[in-house]
């Protein structure tokens, strides 16, 4: 036994030196490994206090697909340039996420006519708790844990096996053809209401080449590998910020009517009301677990990403609620609300000073968060077709950019097909699917703490049981309310993506295998 130990952590080391220039940068004194002995296979489970983690490039050698289309993959993958090793510290990592989580209150609009003034400022206030809240507290965790690549997909492969992880990874990757065409269609509603407030109204022919357009141009800047670093996070969001908090000082100095009334519309549908708003409202607080991919591109990722999610949520939840709250007690006419209203607002009560930075403050938000999105949902099927899930084509790099560029040309024209819908059509069915990877999220920070209770987490929920209980409960409990008052368009549309991910798991699976998932974790 002693001499099989040796011998499988000399293979081990043998491994990492056959990528040269990583073993140039990490000396096994100075970067400390916690080794997991499972048999003959040695498992590099997790990397603590490592200025540059090997986590990723250590992980895709030993669990490396089998199959001889993935093994092409991976020496396709060894002839790629070198990443850049400089990582984002705090504020640039803040202004990322909240690029990607949030970019501004824009699209939030419907929610006032469909919902009420009244009941959308209490979603602002209640539905934080219930969603965004939990599901950042699992996020931390789990990514302070196994700060993988492929992050949730990965926690809950890890936690329920091969099955569930293909569900979670292909409603993942559903989920953003909707929110990609819903910020492209966002984008264009933005621009179209300046055009024809301005110049000549435009029709559903201009509205769809503009979404369409910005589709095939965000494209192309993937492809060619351009990523939203901190930096231009940072400078963007920040005038988005100066723009927004511009908006809510000119609106709270002519504060005339009451913001919470009426409460709901006079004799509107109780789908309307709660299903639509709900929709929406579960769109703006969602996506705090998708950074999770990007943890090992973080400064000490243990104590980055909870302190970002501390800054990130509260700053979400004001610029939602206080530009609404602000404009609302301005004006009043909560039945004339639609989407891209807030430049209407802007020019109604500041003119064309207040309203031209605004319009713009609001397209480069959704140009920024349809960026942000193509960036990570293109990821899920690279990552999935190395574990043998999707075809091996999906993980091919570009010669000459390296990125899985087959993955973000077939994403993008399906977002180009879908951005001939309304940004409520497209919301309200990609709740569906939002909550059943959210669900299977928080159910896998359950399941590693019965199944693997002595993983290191620098960050815990706090709590205790109590905690964990809250973070599971909480968004199960708003998911069964949402999906019971889905309007008839999301009740007849959400659950076929959701369901057609059944079949394509038993298909893909027979046509080839995939990895074990005590190795792809």
């Amino acid at each position: 036994m002693r001499s099989a130990r040796r011998r499988a952590i000399r293979n081990a080391f043998y491994i990492i030196p056959t990528t040269s220039r990583i073993w140039g940068r990490y000396h096994p004194i100075r970067a400390p490994l916690c080794l997991f002995y499972s048999r003959d296979l040695l498992y590099f489970l997790y990397f603590h206090k490592m200025r540059y983690p090997l986590g990723q490039h250590v992980l895709h050698f030993i669990a490396a697909p089998t199959t001889r289309a993935a093994t092409s993959s991976v020496s396709r993958q060894r002839n790629l340039p070198p990443r850049a090793l400089r990582k984002a510290s705090l504020l640039p990592f803040v202004f990322v996420m909240y690029a990607y989580a949030t970019g501004g209150p824009f699209g939030l609009e419907d929610m006032v006519t469909t919902s009420g003034p009244g009941l959308t400022l209490l979603y602002h206030l209640f539905i934080p708790l219930f969603w965004c809240v939990p599901v950042s507290l699992v996020a931390a965790e789990l990514t302070t844990a196994i700060p993988v690549e492929g992050g949730f997909y990965r926690w809950v492969r890890a936690g329920f096996g091969d099955f569930w992880g293909f569900l979670a990874g292909w409603w993942n990757w559903s989920a953003s053809f909707l929110l990609a065409a819903a910020y492209a269609v966002l984008f264009a509603d933005y621009l179209t209401d300046y055009i024809s407030f301005y110049f000549k109204p435009a029709g559903a022919l201009t509205h769809y080449a503009i979404a369409a357009s910005l589709v095939a141009l965000i494209c192309y800047v993937n492809v060619r590998g351009i990523h939203m670093v901190g930096v231009v996070s940072t400078i963007l969001e920040a005038f988005v910020l100066v723009a927004v908090g511009a908006l809510c000082v000119v609106a709270a100095l002519k504060w005339q009517h009451n913001p919470f009334s009426p409460l709901v519309p006079p004799h509107a549908p109780k789908f309307q009301v709660f299903g639509t708003g709900l929709a929406l409202g579960l769109w703006l607080y969602s996506g705090y677990e998708q950074l999770s991919s990007v943890a090992e591109e973080v400064e000490n990722p243990q104590r980055t990403y909870p302190r970002a999610l501390a800054v990130v949520v509260p700053l979400s939840i004001a610029t939602y609620f206080l530009p609404t709250l602000f404009s609302l007690a301005a004006l009043g006419d909560w039945r004339k609300w639609h989407t891209g209203y807030f430049s209407d607002v802007a020019q109604l009560l500041g003119g064309p000073w207040l309203a031209i930075p605004l319009t713009i403050a609001a397209m480069i938000g959704n140009v920024a968060l349809l960026n942000a999105t193509v960036l990570t949902s293109t990821r899920m099927p690279s990552t999935m077709a190395e574990d043998g899930y999707l075809p091996a084509a999906f993980s091919a790099r570009h010669p000459r950019y390296g990125t899985p560029w087959i993955a973000i040309m077939a994403s993008s024209i399906v977002y180009a097909l879908l951005a001939q819908k309304t940004l409520v059509q497209l919301l309200t069915v990609y709740v569906w699917l939002r909550i059943g990877v959210t669900v299977l999220t928080v159910l896998s920070s359950w399941r590693l703490r019965q199944t693997k209770p002595d993983l290191p987490r620098p960050f815990w929920i706090p709590g205790r049981r109590a905690g964990l209980f809250y973070v599971v409960a909480a968004p199960l409990v708003m998911s069964v309310v949402v999906l019971v008052g889905s309007d008839p368009f999301a009740r007849k549309w959400g659950p076929v993506p959701v369901l057609l991910a059944l079949p394509m798991y038993f298909v893909i699976r027979k046509m080839q295998p995939a990895i074990p998932s005590s190795r792809a974790t």
